[in-house]
């Protein structure tokens, strides 16, 4: 049986988890492929540092160079993390020709463009099933099951971290410190914790799905990108009343009959009755709508170790079988359509809003709140003023019809300025799936 060496770089959690699988899963693996993968070596950063995964130390290596250029190993994965080191050696793999795996959505989402770039001058692939979503077969779902599709739509609730926290608000009513804290001790949030509840983790995967949907590279500052700070229990108890659960979601969407695209990540109020609504925990979901198949879900284990790890299987055998065929690239990644697109701004995206004020309990006010909202041709759908609340502001929430978020902005930071109006309005946007 043909042979395929595999150098691993990175013994990490995902490294780790991925040499288990092998060592697990070797045999199923290579009766599937007709090849059998061998890792030939493994570079780590701390040779001494103590892992969950036993891994022979004459795999083991503290140089990635030595690993890389192995002219033994045919096959690379980069499971090191990162967007300095990692991008050097999967640069110095793909100028070698070797095809390369990588789980990295932060080095992807910086530098893609120009991986895939060098994939394609040096007659090889980069394959990424890995860097959104864990387990969940995604990138492939996109780049192959629905190659004959337009996407028109594509949400995703894609970060465990904010899902975790998001769920555990609305079952039990916690405030958004609490269950943060809970979830960094159990270890589902880092310390600090920045990069997954301010959306930019979520912003990652997000780009890489646009970019396969669309067919055009997605740059990182052209996502509109807001994190789950700024929702309360407050907020998530209103939503409920109202028929809704708030997610960070992903949103890629055609808005026009051209190439313009949405490309976002923000908390969106979420339809109770839609399958989205009902992701809890750390698990993730991508809801597509194609133009020929219609609606699809995928969901699973969107991180750790053996969902992670799964995804790299899926790499590692389609590269051996296009070792072994010789295929240099079977799919392109990203390939532009009928268009080159564009990414709308979000001032320009149309959406319903979820308004939450708090105000001065007093005649008049809901009069001049309106008259603002009508002024900007921002049409009301219900008004909420619950009861129980005293004190020297009391909370009102509004339903708002389609409207620009430019016109919702400016509507709202006029209402801010009104007397009566104390502290600043809460804004989250309305998903109706429609």
């Amino acid at each position: 049986m043909q042979q395929v060496h595999l150098g691993i770089i990175g013994g990490g959690t995902v490294g780790g988890g991925v040499f288990e699988a092998l060592q697990r899963n070797g045999a199923l693996l290579a009766s599937r492929l007709g090849a059998a993968v061998t890792v030939q070596r493994i570079a780590v950063r701390d040779l001494k540092k103590s892992r969950a995964t036993k891994i022979p130390k004459a795999l083991l290596t503290a140089d990635w160079r030595e690993v890389v250029f192995d002219p033994q190993v045919e096959l690379v994965a980069e499971l090191i993390g990162g967007t300095t080191v990692a991008r050097e050696a999967i640069l110095a793999a793909l100028k070698l020709g070797k095809p390369v795996i990588t789980a990295n959505k932060a080095l992807l989402s910086a530098h893609g463009e120009e991986l895939f770039a060098a994939a394609k001058k040096y007659g090889t692939n980069l394959y990424y099933e890995a860097s959104v979503c864990g387990g969940i077969p995604i990138i492939k779902a996109l780049r192959e099951g629905f190659v004959g599709n337009r996407i028109n739509a594509l949400y995703g609730i894609v970060n465990g971290t904010c899902n975790y926290i998001l769920t555990r608000m609305k079952l039990e009513g916690a405030d958004f410190a609490t269950v943060l804290a809970d979830a960094q001790r159990l270890g589902y949030a880092e310390t600090p914790p920045d990069l997954d509840i301010d959306g930019h983790d979520a912003a990652h995967k997000t780009g890489i799905l646009a970019s396969l949907a669309h067919g055009f590279w997605i740059k990182p500052k052209k996502i509109h990108v807001e994190g789950i700070r700024q929702v309360s229990a407050l907020d998530i108890k209103f939503a409920g009343e109202l028929g809704y659960t708030i997610k960070l979601l992903g949103t890629v969407k055609k808005l026009d009959a051209g190439c313009r695209v949405q490309v976002s990540v923000y908390p969106t109020l979420v339809p109770n009755n839609h399958v989205l609504a009902s992701v809890n925990g750390v698990f993730n979901a991508v809801f597509v709508r194609g133009d020929v198949v219609g609606d699809s879900l995928f969901y699973g284990r969107g991180a750790g170790k053996d969902a992670t790890a799964s995804a790299v299987l899926s790499d590692i055998g389609d590269a051996v079988l296009d070792l072994k065929s010789g295929a240099k690239n079977r799919l392109p990644a990203f390939t532009p359509h009928e268009c080159s697109g564009a990414v709308a701004p979000i001032d320009e995206v149309v959406s319903k809003y979820f308004v939450r004020l708090n105000v001065v309990d007093k005649p008049g006010v809901l009069a001049r709140i309106a008259t603002i909202f009508g002024q900007s041709d921002i049409g009301i759908s219900s008004v909420i003023q619950p009861e129980g609340h005293e004190g020297a502001s009391v909370p009102l929430i509004f339903m708002l019809h389609d409207a620009t978020n430019g016109a919702a902005k400016q509507a709202l930071a006029k209402i801010a300025k009104l007397p009566a109006v104390k502290g600043k309005p809460v804004m989250f946007r309305v998903e109706s799936f429609e």
